[in-house]
């Protein structure tokens, strides 16, 4: 995935991207994760806490959530698409995870030893009324001492500056071939930005666009919302190498517990 577009995971009831058949068949191949990101990063931290119960909210494909599952994991999925789970539910090892339909109220209480959001999942969350009661399905998903993980893109880089219709990437769909992608960035205002990203199909010459927007939250902002919902912050990393966090730095990835 090029680094210039804006990774699209959660909220798939307002955008097209996750209804739309064409793009959810190409989605795994245009967002593939690179070695030591976000799959080995949550199952990393699941190793680290001893945890058996896990809930990843946001799951969209199952990519993560089934690769966690294969590890040993026992592994509920929530996502608001119909049409993202039908694809995970295909997916080897899907048979050993509970995919559940809905959003973030739907999570239930497992008292999951973990819960995370990947795939940018909580930049999602526009509002702060809509991110407060995502925060809270998650605290009352998770046991008492129950570890919370996910990452967001760090607003210090900027990184919506680089999302322009001049910084293409390029990738091979098995089914639909060779496929240009590029996100175009319309508003940056009050932390919100809003964006289209865009598919060029080499073989039809056919392009499809999805419109949505992203929250980028301060590390300030973050321990905020996250002390209101009763969490509290054990580490924050400034990429999946678990490097400290600076002003350059691609991500905020979050790791605290109930």
């Amino acid at each position: 995935m090029g680094a210039h577009r804006a990774r699209t995971d959660a909220r798939h009831h307002l955008i097209a991207e996750f209804h739309d058949p064409r793009l959810v068949a190409i989605y795994d191949a245009v967002n593939a994760y690179g070695d030591n990101e976000q799959p080995d990063f949550y199952a990393q931290v699941a190793s680290d806490i001893g945890a058996t119960e896990i809930v990843e909210l946001g799951c969209g494909t199952g990519l993560v959530t089934c690769r966690l599952a294969e590890r040993g994991f026992r592994l509920t999925g929530v996502d608001p698409s119909s049409e993202m789970l039908a694809v995970a539910r295909r997916r080897p090892g899907a048979d050993q995870v509970a995919w559940v339909h809905g959003g973030a109220a739907a999570v239930g209480a497992p008292h999951a030893d973990l819960a995370f959001m990947s795939g940018h999942v909580a930049q999602f969350f526009i509002t702060d009324d809509e991110w407060q009661a995502a925060l809270t399905a998650l605290h009352g998903a998770l046991r008492p001492g129950g570890t919370l993980a996910f990452e967001t893109r760090n607003p210090e880089a900027r990184e919506w500056e680089r999302w322009s219709p001049g910084r293409t990437s390029t990738v091979d769909d098995p089914d639909a071939g060779r496929i240009d992608t590029w996100t175009e960035c319309h508003e940056a205002r009050d932390g919100i930005v809003s964006y289209t990203n865009h598919y060029r199909f080499t073989a039809t010459g056919q392009t499809l666009t999805s419109s949505a927007a992203l929250r980028f939250r301060s590390l300030s902002e973050l321990d905020q919302t996250l002390a209101a919902a009763g969490f509290a912050v054990d580490d924050v990393y400034g990429n999946w190498d678990r490097t400290e966090v600076a002003p350059t730095s691609p991500e905020l990835v979050v790791v605290a517990h109930r």
